[in-house]
């Protein structure tokens, strides 16, 4: 027999302690120990082996069991977390076979990137805070600088590329130009 989980052998309890193992051992322990004796120890040795069959498939069973649990959980949270992003997709679609001007159309995604807005803080995602904030290596990454005298040295002057984190972790940095000012001597 073979496990199917893993593909390894799983040895048949009777041909591990079965009576056929050693004929040649149990004759002799057939001489030496009473017959009653003997019934009762192979009655004991056969309620070992029918209680390790069931523990093997108790246990194969508890695997198989906490496998389809796993994915059930992980299903149900890819679908808690997809769906407030339904509707913001089918806005995007009403938008596509919307007519409407250059500032209807406009302010359609500008309502729908709010909509999305909500879907993210629903889920504990909020936008790391860059423009006018100080450079901040662990949440921004500096693309670039801009050299100015009206801001303050690696103050952050423009995003390029909004970063997120949920709860405390971060999930992308924000992408900024810094202003680099030379009348400033930096820390």
């Amino acid at each position: 027999m073979q496990d199917e989980m893993t593909g390894r052998e799983i040895l048949d309890p009777e041909a591990v302690v079965g009576p056929e193992v050693d004929t040649g051992r149990e004759m002799n322990l057939e001489a030496s120990v009473p017959a009653a004796e003997l019934e009762q120890l192979k009655g004991e040795r056969d309620q070992l082996v029918d209680r390790l069959a069931r523990l093997q498939a108790e246990f194969d069973n508890a695997r198989k069991r906490e496998a389809k649990e796993r994915a059930d959980s992980r299903d149900y949270t890819v679908s808690n977390t997809v769906e407030p992003f339904l509707s913001v997709m089918d806005n995007f679609q009403l938008a596509l076979k919307a007519d409407g001007t250059k500032e209807q159309l406009r302010a359609g995604v500008e309502l729908i990137l709010k909509q999305m807005e909500e879907a993210l803080k629903g889920l504990n995602v909020v936008a790391v805070e860059s423009v006018g904030a100080q450079f901040d290596p662990r949440v921004h990454e500096a693309l670039g600088s801009i050299e100015t005298k009206e801001f303050p040295d690696h103050q952050v002057l423009e995003e390029i590329r909004r970063g997120y984190r949920i709860r405390e972790k971060l999930l992308r940095p924000a992408l900024v130009r810094i202003a680099v000012n030379p009348g400033q001597v930096s820390d």
